[in-house]
């Protein structure tokens, strides 16, 4: 407050210093003598009237200070007391009326006269003033929000009642400590954008900056409830006096217990839906709950479950014979801290038997353990025991229901990962039934094969492939694809494996083996067939590349629909895409599949894959091709077991989310020793001279009489329809290797038949007698006419029974 404006006449003595406390800043003063006449007049009381002191000085305080609505005037006060004149409205020198509040004290004037001291305030200042007075005794008195005073230094001024009731400590204990000296158990909880940790670090740096901070959480048990964690959101501004020096700062706390511990169950069940059942594993789901649910939920989980769930089974068997009590198996527990190692959870075998039988949850106060059942789609799988220890509290009716929740969703996703453990291995038992045990070895070639089926939530697919031994001494090598994944994947792959083969034994040209093969795929997978309203055998999206290799010639012809050309690795090292062309996938229909014809050397090496080598979400594919062809590159003269161990640990280091196929093939000649090749002219005199060139190599070759007696007859017979029906040109060709091969061939397109002649017939006994001796024979077509092979067993103890009450002269 400034001094006062007195009159220049001697004026009043100076006011008495002891009122100066109860006077406001902003209080505007003046001072009356013994005839209510003013001597002196403050500058606060020339802002709030408008009056200049020389126009205020020696008049009546009537004229200035009368109440404009009622007229009532400044009376004596009398006596030594103060007089509360109250809420007037007076005059602004403007005009404008001014509602304020009077008050009169008594001063000491001169010897012998007296003195009054006039206070005027703003009313509707005082009326703010009186409410904040009000606000702060609430505040300090009957609030229930947390209010602390600090100093520059951290250390506790003052706390209000709230925090005496709930902390249950005085004033006298906590002034002048910091507050990790009284609750040394409080934590403030993880702060966003780098703020301070501790509450002595907030305080100076609100204190030093003047930036308020606003929901600090701040965790701590108390000294009356020592069992119990409790949550308060602090805000912190700083404190200055009216002077403008900064003097500590305050503390503003709510305690938010209730409403943080529902925030909790509901982040923690938020989390709980993307945590919980990532992987379709039974082990690992568990795993999920226990990880999830300590230490946040309780200090140790663990998870029991029905032995048969493990493999996969419908554990709803034992609930029929409730007397037999089920086996469970532990397959998942998170002790958290409360134990180094060893069980934490009390056997309670009764209890889990019980909650297993009954389908509800049991509790322990005493143990402070709770069993909840693992239930899904009315079937209990198991059950998840949560313990807490320590002065932790236990577990209350809220929190119980939390904890069936969790069992709730993670016993959805086990089930989940049950049936997918009892389909996978259901498809992969069909896939391994359907894929071929093991590979034939037909001459000519080295094979060596690898099949990874998808790990992931996929499922096993309908990768395949086939190594299918073929007449002439030729192989045929087959690999493709079905779209999807599952049982129906599997079967059709199955179906259309077999179709390849039953298809390869009619010795069909790659390209119109797929024809046929597209034919078939187009009928069974053609969707809206009025005709098949519930199409079981669909294969859209079917991929296949077949290929025959020749070891006498060492040709390969191949083709492909819509499947990944194979890989050809010459002796030399070089590893490149054999370019064959491109065919639409199987099932579209109509169109045409092209054949590509490449010449082998001694040693080279075919890679017929499927997409799953070498596709994936991170690496373009011509990346993977690339690394492909690197990798088949170094092999050099390694065994292909190695190569194929060598690829799949390149190319799939982690387990495939699709399945994938590697089938390599290295390639031999048929040593010239062992094939022998004539044209034979057309003339009835050349029969015989075929016999004697087959008897002269089969004598060569050591074979003994019997199967050499039966190639002759058959040569006889086959060269004998050739020239008759056939026409020229006429080959014959000889081929020793697992057994004695002999081919004929001609112009003819027309296809013999196998027919039985009566007692009456002169003919039509030929191919009878070639199928009776021969261990297998049949056609096949090229593009000059047609070869009729047979296969004779190069070791015979005598003449089949076909010729042994017969008599043949030649």
């Amino acid at each position: 407050m400034t001094g006062l404006i007195n009159s220049g006449d001697g004026g009043p003595e100076a006011p008495d210093r002891t009122l100066a406390p109860e006077l406001t800043p902003d209080s505007a003063t003046a001072v009356l003598d013994d005839s209510l006449r003013f001597i002196a007049w403050s500058r606060e009381a020339e802002e709030l009237f408008g009056h200049l002191p020389s126009e205020v000085l020696g008049r009546s305080a009537d004229d200035i200070l009368a109440d404009a609505a009622t007229g009532a005037g400044v009376c004596s006060a009398g006596g030594a007391r103060a007089q509360e004149l109250g809420i007037r409205s007076v005059r602004r020198r403007d005009g404008s009326p001014l509602s304020v509040a009077l008050t009169l004290k008594p001063l000491s004037y001169g010897a012998t006269g007296s003195a009054w001291l006039v206070v005027a305030t703003d009313a509707k200042g005082l009326h703010r003033r009186s409410v904040d007075r009000a606000v702060l005794a609430g505040l300090q008195h009957d609030s229930l929000i947390h209010l602390v005073v600090y100093d520059n230094h951290a250390r506790v001024r003052s706390i209000n009642r709230a925090i005496e009731k709930q902390f249950g400590v005085t004033p006298e204990e906590v002034v002048g400590r910091f507050t990790s000296e009284i609750v040394p158990q409080g934590v403030v909880l993880k702060q966003e954008g780098g703020q301070p940790t501790e509450v002595e670090e907030i305080v100076e740096h609100v204190v030093r900056t003047g930036e308020p901070l606003v929901d600090v959480r701040y965790l701590s048990s108390t000294p009356l409830d020592p069992h119990r964690e409790h949550v308060w959101t602090c805000s912190y501004f700083r404190l200055q006096d009216e002077s403008g020096r900064t003097i500590g700062a305050c503390e503003v706390g709510i305690d938010m217990t209730d409403r943080y511990v529902a925030r909790q169950r509901l982040a923690l069940l938020s989390r709980a839906s993307g945590s919980i059942g990532g992987t379709l594993d039974i082990r690992r789901t568990a795993e999920d709950l226990t990880q999830l649910a300590v230490p946040e939920f309780a200090d140790a989980a663990r998870v029991d479950l029905v032995e048969p769930v493990l493999r996969g089974e419908d554990s709803a068997r034992w609930t029929e014979n409730a007397h037999t009590p089920p086996e469970l198996c532990r397959v998942a527990e998170d002790a958290g801290d409360v134990a180094a190692g060893g069980t934490v959870l009390p056997d309670g075998e009764i209890m889990r038997l019980r909650c297993l039988t009954d389908a509800v949850p049991f509790t322990d106060p005493a143990a402070g353990v709770l069993v909840v059942p693992l239930r899904a789609r009315g079937t209990v799988l198991g059950v998840a025991s949560f313990l807490r220890s320590g002065p932790r509290p236990r577990f209350d009716a809220e929190e119980i229901a939390l904890a069936g929740e969790l069992a709730s969703r993670t016993a959805v996703c086990v089930d989940n990962a049950r049936r997918y453990t009892r389909e996978r291995a259901t498809a992969l038992t069909l896939q391994r039934d359907l894929l071929p045990r093991a590979l034939p070895r037909p001459p000519g070639v080295e094979v060596a094969h690898r099949y990874l089926p998808a790990l992931g939530p996929r499922g096993v697919g309908g990768d395949w492939y086939d190594v299918i031994p073929l007449s002439g001494a030729r192989v045929g090598l087959a690999v493709g694809d079905v779209a999807g994944h599952g049982m129906d994947a599997a079967a059709t792959m199955g179906r259309l494996r077999t179709t390849v083969a039953a298809l390869a034994a009619l010795d069909l040209g790659p390209d119109e083996l797929l024809a046929r093969l597209d034919d078939l795929v187009a009928r069974t997978g053609a969707p809206g067939d009025a005709h098949t309203p519930d199409v079981e055998d669909r294969a859209l999206g079917v991929t296949c590349l077949y290929a025959i290799y020749d070891p006498v010639s060492r040709r390969c012809v191949m083709a492909r629909a819509g499947h990944l050309p194979p890989v050809l690795v010459s002796a030399d090292g070089q590893a490149e895409l054999v370019d064959v062309p491109a065919g639409p996938p199987l099932g579209l229909g109509g169109l045409p599949f092209e054949s590509a014809e490449v010449q082998l050397g001694e040693g080279d090496m075919l890679a017929l894959f499927t997409d799953g080598l070498v596709e994936n979400r991170q690496q373009d594919i011509d990346d993977r091709l690339r690394s492909l062809c690197n990798t088949l590159a170094r092999s050099g003269d390694r065994a292909l077991e190695e190569t194929c161990d060598d690829v799949m640990e390149k190319l799939l280091p982690q387990p495939p989310q699709d399945d994938a196929a590697l089938l390599l093939v290295r390639v031999h000649g048929l040593a010239e020793e062992l094939v022998a090749t004539w044209d034979v002219p057309v003339g009835p005199g050349e029969v015989a001279r075929a016999r004697r060139l087959v008897r002269d190599r089969l004598a060569d070759w050591g074979v003994d009489e019997s199967a050499s007696f039966v190639v002759e007859l058959v040569v006889s017979e086959l060269v004998t329809n050739a020239i008759k029906y056939g026409g020229a040109p006429v080959g014959l060709r000889l081929i020793r290797e697992s057994g004695l091969i002999v081919e004929v061939s001609d112009g003819g397109h027309t296809s013999p038949h196998l027919r039985r002649a009566t007692t009456e017939d002169e003919g039509g006994r030929g191919l009878f007698l070639v199928a009776q001796l021969t261990r297998n024979w049949g056609t096949r077509y090229t593009s000059t006419g047609k070869i009729i092979w047979t296969e004779v067993s190069p070791t015979l103890t005598g003449l089949p029974d076909a010729l042994a009450m017969k008599t043949f002269s030649f």
